[in-house]
């Protein structure tokens, strides 16, 4: 046996994995390829394009395995309703049906989905499955440079754990603690967005960049009320604020009436100064309990590594501050925490723990290649594909392409970047990246309302050299997949005057606060990504030309795409997206297009056609 085939699906953000020998071969998320973000359907594409990048044909798998266990899942369910009935009955009735045609009877309804795949593909034993927060601790543990670490899982909910504790040695992981449901700092947190008007399983990322613009005076009432808090860091929920065990939204009337605001409408309700202090404040409440969890499980093991998964070490804020206080010597976090990474951790957990195969482990990186295990496109399509959609180009020598573009970001152009192996995980890591200059005053607004459409309140990640890091930035370790934060350093930062102490929330938003400001957030963080020759040598090359022209190692790295869209994956989805927005310039590989150059009749506003996140 030596090919192994890894799914997630059916909740959300669905992928593919595949892995040979367990080595790691390719992954990708089904959103990417449906352009329905957060897409849970059978990832039928992602299976495709893996199979493809192994020149495998399905029925010449060895084996697939799915990242969780759908029986003890519908045991939760009906144990839930057993302990809340009468109360739930509605939303537990909508359930069912669903349940008894798919769910239940998962491994027969894979089979048959697997089938659209290959219809060659005949032996449903070659099907198994994998615990939840296991294959989120395989994810995290096998990939990561280390021989032997803790692994610590937290998101909303799995089967039953909803955290848990694991050590990893080799090739086997032993669990040592779990948490179960319902009580979940992911749900307590995603609980939270639902009341700010945010939506539930993707705007969490938007309570974390609110926080920074109100100040935390909720944190003690949100300890008190909602959650019994031990110094070990464990925990349990009252759950007589919460909806999301039995109902159909997260919070009730008396989560209201403790805090004295309804749940924000966010299609007819601004964001105030309440919404941003709820913000801050579960967020402090998030970084409280982790961090007391890792202190406590680094007490009691004594190992020197850490490694993260779930949806909540996507917390990059919380991740940089288990850094900063050196609680472990090394931390090192699954770029595809959330539900996609299940994929990948499923087959891991099959070929090293299951059949016992041995890890080769380099010290000095993962085996992650930089997260960047999705599809690439060779020139020649890429211009095929560019003259079919009746785009104008230039193709340029390499060298040439990044001398261009470092100098037309010194212009204060914006520029979409496609180049290479798309990224695996939420983040976009200079291979699907929108790029420009961080010194801009104006650029973060612009990125935001001209080119994201998106909240003018959401910060924009650096990118920057790797051996550049510790001049810019507290912070001196890698931070290659961008789930990190870290404070800018002094010497760049502009004191606040006395007057600008008085604004607040997104009056503060317009203030330069260092010599980078548009990738600057209001407490003078930012969301680091160390960028490494090694692992993506052209993007290295950009940054090495913009420093030469600019003495700035660092460029604004957003994902490609407008709010509400994925990431593009293939060629028409970033020219769709470049003459849909203010993009100034689109890079494809070694192809330029100047937004001026094109057609005025391929410019086409699709963005009324997406449905906000």
């Amino acid at each position: 046996m030596n090919s192994i085939l890894g799914i997630s699906a059916f909740y959300h953000d669905s992928a593919a994995s595949i892995i040979i020998n367990g080595k790691i071969l390719a992954a990708a998320q089904e959103e990417r390829f449906t352009r329905k973000k957060h897409d849970s359907s059978y990832p039928y594409h992602s299976i495709k394009y893996v199979l493809n990048e192994a020149k495998l044909d399905l029925s010449q798998i060895d084996q697939v395995v799915f990242y969780e266990k759908p029986f003890l899942k519908f045991e939760r369910l009906l144990e839930t309703y057993l302990a809340f009935a009468p109360k739930g009955f509605a939303s537990f009735l909508m359930s069912m049906p669903l349940w008894l045609r798919e769910k239940l009877f998962q491994k027969k309804f894979l089979f048959e989905q697997l089938k659209r795949n290959d219809n060659r593909f005949n032996d449903i034993n070659k099907i198994s499955f994998s615990e939840h927060h296991f294959s989120h601790a395989a994810s995290a543990f096998y990939p990561s440079p280390f021989e032997e670490a803790v692994i610590l899982t937290l998101d909303g909910v799995g089967e039953w754990a909803t955290s848990t504790i694991a050590i990893g040695k080799n090739e086997k992981i032993s669990m040592i603690k779990e948490i179960h449901f319902p009580h979940s700092i992911g749900l307590l947190y995603s609980a939270f967005t639902y009341y700010i008007g945010f939506k539930v399983n993707s705007g969490e990322y938007k309570v974390m960049g609110l926080a920074p613009y109100g100040e935390p005076k909720y944190t003690d009432k949100i300890i008190k009320e909602l959650i019994h808090l031990k110094e070990d860091g464990s925990f349990k929920l009252n759950m007589k604020y919460f909806n999301f065990a039995t109902g159909l939204t997260m919070t009730n009337e008396k989560f209201s009436k403790l805090f004295g605001h309804k749940v924000r409408d966010p299609r007819n309700e601004l964001l105030t100064r309440f919404h941003m202090d709820i913000a801050a404040s579960i967020q402090e409440v998030i970084e409280i309990i982790v961090l007391r969890l890792v202190r406590n499980i680094q007490k009691e093991t004594k190992i020197k590594n850490l490694c993260l998964a779930g949806g909540v070490a996507l917390n990059c804020v919380a991740n940089g501050k288990i850094v900063k206080n050196k609680i472990f010597d090394n931390v090192w976090i699954q770029p595809a925490s959330g539900d996609a990474g299940g994929s990948l951790g499923a087959a891991l957990a099959f070929w090293h723990h299951e059949l016992s195969r041995p890890r080769y482990v380099n010290e000095l990186k993962d085996s992650m290649s930089g997260s960047y295990l999705g599809p690439k496109y060779e020139e020649k399509y890429i211009e095929n594909t560019l003259k079919e959609l009746g785009a104008n180009f230039t193709r340029y020598e390499r060298e040439r392409v990044c001398e261009n573009i470092a100098k037309e970001l010194n212009s204060g152009k914006i520029v979409g970047w496609f180049q290479g192996r798309m990224e695996f995980g939420p983040r976009a890591l200079g291979s699907r990246s929108i790029i420009a200059d961080p010194r801009s005053e104006k650029m973060q607004k612009n990125l935001n309302l001209k080119i994201k459409f998106r909240e003018s309140f959401r910060p924009f990640a650096p990118s920057i050299l790797r051996e550049d890091l510790n001049e810019w930035f507290n912070l001196n370790c890698d931070s290659p997949y961008m789930l990190l934060v870290a404070e800018v350093k002094k010497n760049l930062q502009i004191k606040e005057t006395e007057n600008s102490k008085r604004l607040f929330g997104i009056e503060r938003l317009n203030l330069k606060r260092s010599s980078i400001p548009a990738v600057t957030h209001v407490d003078y963080s930012a969301r680091v990504q160390t960028v490494h020759k090694d692992t993506n040598p052209k993007y290295y090359d950009l940054l090495l030309e913009f420093k030469k022209i600019t003495n700035c190692p660092i460029l604004v790295n957003t994902s490609f795409n407008i709010r509400g869209e994925p990431i593009v994956c293939n060629v028409k989805d970033a020219f769709k997206c470049f003459m849909g927005t203010d993009l100034d310039i689109l890079v494809c590989e070694n192809i330029i297009l100047h937004k001026s150059e094109q057609d005025k009749k391929l410019i086409k506003n699709y963005k009324d056609q997406i449905e906000l996140d």
